[in-house]
């Protein structure tokens, strides 16, 4: 009788390799194509053809059928009549949508509140992806879950029963009326017809299965019969035969070797009925030897006091302090090893983020490498494109998404790139930075109506564009009704070809070229009919509802490398994720993101059972994924002669726990007074940034620009900033700079104030100095005024109005008071004044509004500055700080103001205007008339002074010349890069 064909290949071998050496080995005299090998993935059958070349020093043959066990929609095997005459799978997204469907329905007949289609589309996968785990283990479900949810349970589990009924009850009928399988349970029986057939009739030609890890029943059922069919081997990888018997037989699932104990039990087989591939092996200690060692189970970890030789000899460890220094230190590692001919460098991660982090990095290397575990279909430029359509259109075009689709690459809206683009900028610079415009397109057009100077033709033009491509879409939902899901995708795939069509390119050829728009295109088109039969869904759920759509759907493709002359994907720097890295191997290998939570992850039961509920029911422990990802770390670690076992200290800005494999052999080895060697590439990340000579701290800037290129000109209100930070004088007026205002700004106190001042200059323009018994009520129409004709969001003119009631409720009731004993002839509002003074340079003029005076009978004036944010303290005003309303009153003496408003001041006041609990208050900084006019002619004498200093070419514009001062304007900070200089105690010195 045969000897049961069971086989291991070492870790520390090349495992591809060794398969294609003793494959031509033993059968090169045989035609190849008769043979069959069956490995776990796809990407593992293209490595073992490369393996095959490798062999022969590239010379061609016929290679044997070579195929993944593991693909649901591969079909290589000789199946019998019985298999072909299985019925068809569902499609994906035709079964997402009826299990969506039947979600609906049992949420309606319960009472409750449906969630959202989208959170219904994530609740079908995960209730799919729970159907699929039980077929894999074929454990009938409906039986385990009633057997796993006894009556001692809480509630919430009994009601997680009711709800998986749709599973186990409703879901086997559907199929049966469609006349459909679920494609897990048609590989599944696939699988066992193969085993069958090949029982029935044994192939004339060698069968080989190599590289299993998992003991899932049909794959082990057709790996025992391979294991005994006259010309059939089945060939582990790295199975332990130095543990003790009883460490073996009690190991748990989260250990390395626990999946292939499973899956030999599973094939009727014994540890010892598997040989061992050859005897090439190199004497003495290995590195397989010393991470088995490592990573023993606890109860064997007396192992560890043994004092056994160390195999350290090309295993490092990087310690990095975040993941961008990661990413930084294995871009220059692997750029490292190509140096070396020949030598391949690989990033082995299940970190999609370090994954793309180091791919960037390998570009200021010139390096493209091959990343085999792909692109998320939602993040690619076409994904991304929808996405952003999507969530523009259901947030009203608001700036921020407005802009984000408007500077996608592919926006054109029927013209060139070019003009688009500038189109975009002008309409950004025009109307969407400052406060959100209203909602849609009409806000769009009246914001750019009111742009100050008028609107850029670009805004116009691009304007116009966008209300035709945008159109499809707006007509579904422009209103809040409920439209059926999937005409708003159609709609949303009709408006981004519109918006990516250019001038001379159609849009539906440019978003989708290349594999990613070619699996946009049919993710879309498969999920078009299954919408259909889903009831209709708010608009506003439109770009959850594609993000569910899209999530899970990855694809390879060569974007980056596209448009690029010349460039191409390096043949000897590549980047794995863990399914990818199964049984290959390298010259340089990295682990990296070996951090607990991301390899290995965190266990998780999913959300319809607990652990002891998942026991009963016989479903695979989640520890079974930590144990994988266990055998995945240990063979990686023995995957090339060099290995980088790397481990940042923070993850996304918080400390990370190093994997529990790495913090065991730095125990251990720590036990032996040995540690691993640290890389140098940390060092080289460290270095590769930094300049050559010593970085110089910047000065304070200290411009002097021409006098004639000084302004002659300023407003009273940048009197002050020109006294606390003249550089900020030099910056908007110098070099003409206008900090613009931010995207979607929330509105803030300057809004209000501007308000407030628009309502009482209302209320005042009309009643002049009269007092009337009606005035109060004329005081809050004119706020409402004021308020409508700000045209804010509803919710925004809402929350106001009832504080500019309460103002104009506050400045009737002092009015009141104030007119009793005071006789006014005339009152200004907003009353404009210019007052040339000379200068060593010429005239300079002070411009000035003043937000109200008042003329009395007697002459004298008061002056009112309307303030809803901070009032400067009267200490400010006396040291001439503040000199708003002192320039003021000294503009008044001068005729400023004109002769209406000409004369001595006799008051000056603040009036703070809060509209909250305390709608307002007088403040009046000082009382006493000769103080006041003591107070104008020296903010008079500080200007002249001002103007003659800043005359003086010699003289610089400092920023922030006094310390502790606060700026009025502090929007050219870091301009003047205040935050490398400020700290250094010279803040003064040029």
């Amino acid at each position: 009788m045969k000897p049961l064909g069971l086989w291991s290949i070492p870790s520390g071998q090349p495992f591809l390799d060794a398969l294609a050496e003793r494959w031509l080995r033993d059968h090169g005299s045989a035609p190849l194509a008769q043979g069959l090998i069956l490995l776990p993935t796809r990407r593992a059958a293209r490595a073992l053809t490369e393996a095959f070349l490798r062999a022969t020093d590239g010379k061609p043959l016929l290679l044997p059928r070579i195929s993944a066990i593991g693909a649901s929609d591969e079909v290589p095997l000789a199946l019998g009549p019985a298999a072909l005459a299985l019925p068809p799978a569902m499609p994906e997204a035709q079964r997402l949508a009826t299990l969506s469907r039947l979600i609906i329905a049992l949420e309606q007949a319960s009472g409750a509140l449906s969630p959202s289609l989208d959170a219904t589309w994530r609740l079908a996968r995960e209730l799919a992806s729970l159907m699929d785990e039980a077929e894999r283990a074929e454990v009938p479900l409906a039986e385990a879950l009633r057997a796993s949810v006894p009556e001692e349970l809480a509630a919430h589990w009994q009601k997680t029963l009711t709800f998986l009924a749709i599973a186990t009850d409703q879901w086997p009928r559907i199929l049966n009326e469609l006349q459909l399988i679920d494609p897990v349970a048609r590989q599944v029986r696939l699988l066992h017809a193969q085993a069958k057939a090949w029982e029935e009739t044994p192939p004339d030609y060698p069968v080989w299965i190599a590289g299993l890890t998992t003991a899932r029943p049909s794959i082990a059922h057709v790996a025992q019969v391979v294991a005994k069919l006259p010309q059939g081997a089945v060939i582990l990888q790295g199975l332990d035969h130095g543990m003790a018997d009883d460490v073996w037989k009690s190991l748990q699932p989260s250990h390395p070797q626990a999946g292939l104990q499973r899956l030999i039990a599973a094939m009727g087989a014994r540890r010892e009925d598997v040989q061992p591939w050859d005897d090439s092996a190199a004497p003495g200690p290995s590195r397989s030897d010393l991470l088995e060692r490592a990573l023993l189970p606890a109860e064997a970890l007396g192992a560890w006091r043994e004092p056994t030789p160390l195999a350290l000899d090309g295993l490092y460890r990087l310690s990095p302090s975040d993941q961008q220094q990661e990413a930084i230190a294995i871009a220059a590692l692997l750029r490292d090893t190509l140096a070396t001919p020949s030598a391949r460098a690989v990033l082995i991660t299940p970190d999609r983020q370090l994954a793309a982090r180091v791919a960037v990095e390998l570009r200021r290397f010139g390096v493209i490498a091959d990343d085999s575990a792909g692109e998320a279909l939602g993040e690619t430029p076409a994904g991304t494109f929808l996405r952003l359509i999507a969530r523009a259109v259901a947030d009203r075009l608001a700036p921020v998404p407005l802009l984000a689709v408007l500077k996608h690459p592919l926006t054109a809206a029927g013209l060139s790139l070019s003009a688009c683009r500038a189109g975009a900028r002008a309409l950004e610079t025009d109307c969407l930075r400052g406060p959100r415009p209203a909602a849609g397109l009409t806000g769009l057009r009246d914001a750019l109506d009111k742009t100050r100077g008028g609107p850029s033709p670009r805004s116009v033009d691009l304007l116009a564009q966008l209300e035709p491509a945008l159109l499809p879409l707006l007509r579904l939902t422009d209103g809040y009704t409920a439209q059926p899901a999937s005409a708003l995708l159609r709609a949303l795939t009709a408006t981004a070809e519109a918006l990516a069509t250019t001038a001379t390119d159609a849009g539906a050829g440019r978003l989708w070229a290349g594999e990613e728009g070619e699996a946009l295109a049919t993710a879309i088109a498969e999920a078009l009919p299954a919408l259909d039969t889903l009831p209709d869904i708010s608009p506003s759920v439109l770009p959850g509802l594609l993000e569910a759509l899209l999530e899970g759907k990855v694809v390879r493709s060569r974007r980056a490398i596209r448009g690029l002359e010349g460039a191409k994907i390096h043949p000897r720097v590549s980047i794995w994720g863990l399914l990818e890295a199964r049984l290959q191997s390298a010259e340089v290998v990295v682990l990296g993101g070996l951090v607990e939570g991301v390899w290995p992850p965190a266990p998780d039961p999913g959300p319809w059972l607990s652990r002891r509920m998942r026991a009963e029911a016989g479903l695979p422990s989640p520890e079974e994924e930590i144990g994988q990802a266990a055998h995945d770390f240990l063979v990686g670690a023995c995957a090339a002669p060099t290995v980088i076992l790397s481990a940042p200290s923070r993850v996304g800005g918080a400390p990370a726990v190093p994997a529990r494999w790495l913090k065991r052999l730095e125990a251990m080895l720590a036990g032996q007074s040995r540690q691993l060697p640290a890389h140098p590439a940390l060092t080289w990340a460290q270095a590769l940034d930094q300049p050559g000579a010593a970085p110089e701290p910047a000065r304070p800037p200290a411009p002097k620009p021409a006098v004639a290129l000084r302004p002659r000109s300023l407003s009273i209100t940048e009197i002050e900033t020109w006294l606390a930070d003249p550089y900020a004088i030099y910056a908007r007026h110098v070099l003409q700079l206008k900090e613009l205002d931010p995207l979607d700004q929330a509105t803030d106190a300057a809004d209000y104030g501007r308000l407030v001042h628009a309502g009482v200059q209302h209320f005042l323009t009309e009643a002049g100095a009269e007092w009337r018994s009606d005035s109060p009520h004329r005081l809050r129409i004119a706020m409402e005024r004021a308020l409508g004709e700000a045209r804010l969001r509803p919710a925004l003119a809402n929350w106001w109005r009832p504080r500019l009631a309460r103002i104009a409720d506050w400045i009737a009731e002092v009015e009141t008071a104030r007119r009793a004993g005071l006789s006014l002839t005339k009152i200004g509002t907003e009353v404009s004044g210019r007052w040339t003074l000379s200068g060593p340079a010429g005239s300079f003029t002070l411009k000035g509004r003043a937000d109200r005076i008042e003329k009395r009978a007697d002459g004298s004036l008061t002056l009112i500055d309307y303030k809803t944010g901070t009032v400067p303290s009267d200490k400010r005003v006396r040291e001439g700080h503040a000199p708003q309303l002192p320039l003021e009153a000294a503009m008044a003496a001068s005729g400023a103001f004109g002769e209406d408003y000409a004369g001595p001041t006799a008051e000056m006041s603040y009036w703070r205007l809060r509209g909250g609990a305390e709608p307002g208050a007088v403040i009046t900084p000082i009382e006493s008339l000769t103080e006041l006019a003591d107070l104008a002619a020296q903010s008079a004498d500080s200007l002249r002074a001002l103007i003659a200093a800043f005359d003086d070419e010699a003289k610089p514009y400092l920023a922030r010349p006094h310390p502790g001062r606060a700026a009025r304007d502090s929007a050219y900070g870091r301009l003047a890069r205040l935050a490398e200089w400020a700290g250094g105690g010279d803040e003064g010195s040029p």
